[in-house]
């Protein structure tokens, strides 16, 4: 290896966290490997369709997964655009966002649930799956960024990304986990919550908001899981999300879907509920006017 740009970026992955093995920043838009990536998009997303086939998409939740696999792809292009990044940037972008959920799909049938704490922390069970499995080499042949990959997958539902990526490794976690981001509040709005909770309509509309996810709430911060104990607390978790937005382009996207007025519009028969939703949506609109 001649320079640290032309490094392997490779990882340990432990159960306390990521380990970059070289802990040294690479340069910005640099590749991660020696050669140029090489990305068949055609071969990808019918690797993605053979994939998704063996499960039942008469199932609401992977209905709802294939769909936001999709926009999540769409989105990190977009973003990666948007940032101003070359070609095989771009590509590497737009095939981590139809990777990132694989987890999801054996989740679903396994348990029934898309809970992480009732079942398996669907980011790495989808990494496992894709590089522990081998199903990586479905959507590409080309192994050269495979270590960038993985880290993105396995952090992109983390509440924070590891310390001591390089730059350009936190840039394609911070544009995977914005696509993610961007589209979770879109699916909190075209689909049941009842589905995306798994509870009744009953307990949806009666659900009250915890103190502590109010309080972190104007906290400007994501709720933390630990948190939330309520479907409202799920609402208002998926509200905070806008706060977690990294580049200018995402938030833009965000705002001119205009999903997050429509979840925010979220109908609880619970008077406090009411009220606080009230609270939060003026004080988000005042937060996106800065």
């Amino acid at each position: 290896m001649k320079q640290i740009e032309e490094m392997q970026y490779h990882l340990m992955f432990h159960k306390e966290g990521y380990k970059n093995h070289y802990n040294m920043p690479l340069k910005k838009n640099v590749r991660l490997g020696s050669f140029r990536m090489r990305i068949d998009r055609t071969k990808a997303m019918a690797a993605f369709e053979e994939y998704t086939s063996h499960y039942d998409i008469s199932d609401e939740k992977i209905r709802l997964k294939i769909e936001h696999t999709k926009r999540v792809n769409q989105l990190c292009e977009q973003i990666a655009i948007g940032i101003g990044l070359e070609e095989e940037n771009i590509d590497i972008a737009w095939l981590l966002g139809l990777l990132h959920d694989v987890g999801r799909f054996e989740q679903i049938k396994r348990y029934g649930t898309f809970k992480d704490s009732e079942s398996v922390d669907h980011a790495n069970f989808g990494a496992d799956i894709l590089f522990v499995d081998g199903k990586i080499r479905d959507y590409i042949e080309d192994a050269s960024e495979d270590a960038l990959l993985e880290l993105a997958i396995r952090a992109h539902s983390a509440y924070r990304i590891p310390e001591g990526l390089s730059e350009r490794a936190q840039m394609f976690c911070n544009i995977l986990r914005d696509a993610d981001k961007i589209d979770i509040i879109r699916v909190n709005t075209e689909f049941p919550l009842e589905e995306v909770y798994n509870v009744t309509t009953e307990e949806l509309e009666t659900a009250a908001i915890t103190p502590a996810v109010m309080e972190s709430f104007y906290e400007e911060h994501a709720v933390l899981r630990s948190l939330k104990k309520t479907p409202a607390d799920h609402v208002v978790g998926h509200v905070s999300l806008v706060y977690e937005l990294v580049y200018p382009v995402s938030v833009r996207i965000m705002k001119e879907q205009g999903f997050i007025e429509k979840l925010m519009d979220f109908q609880s028969r619970n008077p406090a509920t009411i009220r606080q939703m009230e609270e939060i949506r003026g004080y988000l609109q005042k937060y996106l006017e800065k």
